[in-house]
């Protein structure tokens, strides 16, 4: 054999041993991130192979799958009252991936967790019957909210205060999953792009903005687990007008005519008394607020329930007028609605904060529990007497204050009001708060529940709390109640 020849046929049998080595290497170490990778179309396709599993509200599914005509995707899902159920359920699209419970349960949901699979199966490769997962949410509370909130730019959250059990989250306006489920609806997802009410974002926890005075409650609960004021109806150290320390700039209060020079927590949760909770703030300090705060679920990065929360916020670095602003809800304060129903969730339950969560159970086909949320799984955040003065407290605010509007015949109702300014100088339209929670007398039945109405169509000067917020909590915890 001549000499370049051999140097030939040496070069390809280097060549042959590179595409082995690297066939090897493809199809063994690499394999499994080449087979989850986001762009492989296989796993699309095993996706939508076989009808979803479906997510169920009080037993019966709010989900369901189609066959489709063509393509390789089988089938692709569907919604029963997608608009009602969106925020809860998200979406699942063929062309545009899934969130929320769609993306979270996702392989539960097209059979591919392995939890599903028998042990022929597992050998064979071949794809399980799906599973299913069980939320928390009441039908009647979510249709209450949601028919409530109506037209509104808003959301709403409602929360069993013994189990932590989310009984219903509304985020309006919505949009109906089914719409977009498909590999030909790019001009509904587009459309939902450029909406500038953002219908795809869900406003009960995933939007965190200024709580204004709903965060009294919080600052009231600091004063009286630090011993600021040894009880609700000890008179305050709190002059009218109140001049923000270090400034010339005087805070006033919504009223002017209220009583709130040096009034007590409770009269000054009654007309909202800015001066009252600003000059709490301040004496405390930013950090002994901050610790009351974050005890009720503020700055927590992974609140998952089973969705991730946004984080709410409680600023730092702050000098005193800052932080006297802070306890009005405003500065760099921010909350979520589901943050707000925390808050009085704890209170309502003795000062103590169950764990929220919107999924009870994820089973297989069979309903055998692959996964199952504990409820009642709290935590204290303030003394069992500090929650039960603050409850007397936001019951004084329902039945003579701000939030008379709350009233339900029969029910022990507790709220705090709240008009959060938007824009600079308050130039927008400002937010509508109300954090509430009601306990039935006869049966026990309790439920907390939080609403923001960022935009009604309302004038602004019939923008409050009480006008606007109150009447659509009223709705949502009398459903709460009677179901």
């Amino acid at each position: 054999m001549n000499k370049t020849i051999r140097r030939a046929s040496v070069f390809c049998l280097l060549m042959v041993l590179a595409l082995l080595v690297r066939a090897t290497w493809v199809q063994g170490y690499q394999a499994k991130a080449l087979a989850d990778d986001e762009h492989n179309r296989r796993n699309t396709i095993a996706q939508y192979a076989q009808p979803l599993g479906d997510i169920i509200v009080a037993g019966s599914p709010v989900t369901g799958s189609k066959g489709t005509s063509g393509g390789d995707l089988r089938y692709k899902r569907t919604y029963t009252q997608g608009e009602l159920y969106a925020p809860v359920t998200g979406y699942s699209s063929q062309a545009y991936g899934a969130n929320q419970l769609e993306g979270i349960y996702g392989d539960v949901l097209d059979g591919t967790d392995d939890r599903l699979k028998n042990p022929k199966d597992l050998l064979t490769g071949g794809q399980a019957d799906p599973g299913n997962v069980l939320t928390t949410i009441d039908p009647d509370v979510q249709k209450a909210a949601y028919g409530a909130l109506g037209d509104a730019k808003g959301a709403a959250v409602a929360i069993d205060p013994g189990t932590g059990r989310i009984l219903g989250m509304v985020s309006t306006p919505s949009y109906d999953p089914s719409k977009i489920s498909g590999t030909t609806d790019q001009d509904a997802w587009q459309a939902l792009l450029d909406d500038p009410d953002k219908p795809l974002v869900n406003r009960a926890m995933r939007q965190p903005l200024p709580p204004g005075s709903t965060f009294k409650l919080v600052v009231a609960a600091a004063a009286l687990e630090n011993g600021l004021y040894g009880s609700v109806d000890e008179r305050t150290d709190s002059p009218d007008p109140y001049t923000l320390p270090g400034t010339s700039t005087v805070l006033p209060n919504e009223n002017a005519s209220a009583p709130c020079e040096n009034a007590t927590l409770r009269t000054a949760l009654r007309y909202s008394c800015n001066n009252v909770f600003a000059k709490a703030a301040a004496d405390l300090g930013q950090d002994e607020v901050k610790k009351m705060a974050d005890a009720f679920g503020f700055d927590t990065e992974k609140l998952d329930v089973p969705v991730r929360a946004a984080e709410s916020v409680y600023p730092t670095g702050m000098d005193k007028a800052q932080t006297a602003l802070t306890g009005i809800g405003q500065f760099e304060v921010t909350a979520t609605p589901l943050q707000m129903a925390m808050v009085t969730a704890a209170l309502a339950n003795g000062g103590e904060l169950a764990a929220p969560h919107m999924v009870s159970q994820v089973t297989d086909g069979d309903g055998t529990v692959l996964e199952e949320t504990a409820d009642g799984d709290t935590e204290r955040v303030v003394r069992e007497s500090t929650a039960e003065q603050l409850r007397s407290a936001m019951v004084t605010v329902v039945e003579e204050g701000t939030g008379t509007n709350a009233r339900i015949p029969g029910a022990e109702v507790g709220g705090k009001t709240g008009t959060a300014q938007h824009g600079v100088d308050n130039s927008n339209t400002p937010y509508a708060w109300f954090t509430s929670y009601a306990k039935d007398r006869d049966s026990g039945k309790e439920v907390a529940v939080a609403v923001i109405v960022e935009d009604s169509g309302a004038a602004r000067s019939e923008i409050s709390g009480n006008g606007l917020a109150a009447p659509i909590a009223q709705k949502t915890m009398r459903a709460a109640l009677e179901r």
